[in-house]
């Protein structure tokens, strides 16, 4: 079976804005090294809007600096399911996912591989509330942000979790990965 990990970069004060965050590339990597240990990812309707916009290839000269462009050719190529109502296609390898939330995102989880990997604020809000996260990671940023959006509000249980590794950067941000009890 395969995991579903959620990694989402957060400020201080619980901003999960992904343009108050710190952009480097130590935290770049990072970012690769999560989209390694996973085959496909599971996005929103919104995740994959922003996600499609800043990392699709080709991209016009100079969109980015030079040691964005890793992130961009691993993410670019990978599986990709998008959870929407609204949309009415995807593409940029993308394919959408309809129905029941649960049974569907159990049903990718049974499938072989490395690992499912998730982002964003509302599709993980639900992913919690049915118990199908097997890893959480939070990238926490050394900045105070003064706005939100911010995670699993209106949770409607405690998700209790286990510290298993934790990680410091140069920029003094650090990803700590949990696992919840169960």
């Amino acid at each position: 079976m395969r995991p579903l990990r959620y990694s989402i970069n957060v400020t201080l004060d619980g901003c999960c804005d992904h343009r108050a965050g710190i952009v480097d590339e130590e935290l770049h990597r990072h970012a690769i090294e999560n989209l390694d240990r996973a085959d496909a990812l599971l996005f929103g309707r919104v995740t994959y809007e922003m996600m499609e916009a800043a990392w699709r290839l080709p991209a016009r000269p100079g969109a980015w600096p030079e040691w964005m462009e890793p992130f961009a050719r691993t993410i670019h190529p990978m599986k990709k399911y998008v959870v929407s109502s609204t949309l009415d296609r995807v593409d940029w390898n993308a394919e959408l996912v309809r129905g029941d939330l649960g049974k569907a995102v159990q049903h990718l989880k049974r499938e072989s591989g490395k690992g499912l990997f998730v982002g964003g604020v509302k599709l993980p809000l639900a992913l919690a509330e049915l118990g199908l996260i097997d890893e959480y990671e939070f990238v926490v940023h050394p900045r105070l942000a003064g706005h939100g959006p911010t995670l699993f509000a209106g949770l409607s249980k405690h998700v209790d979790l286990k510290l298993v590794s934790r990680l410091e950067y140069g920029s003094g941000a650090v990803a700590m990965r949990y696992e919840p009890r169960r």
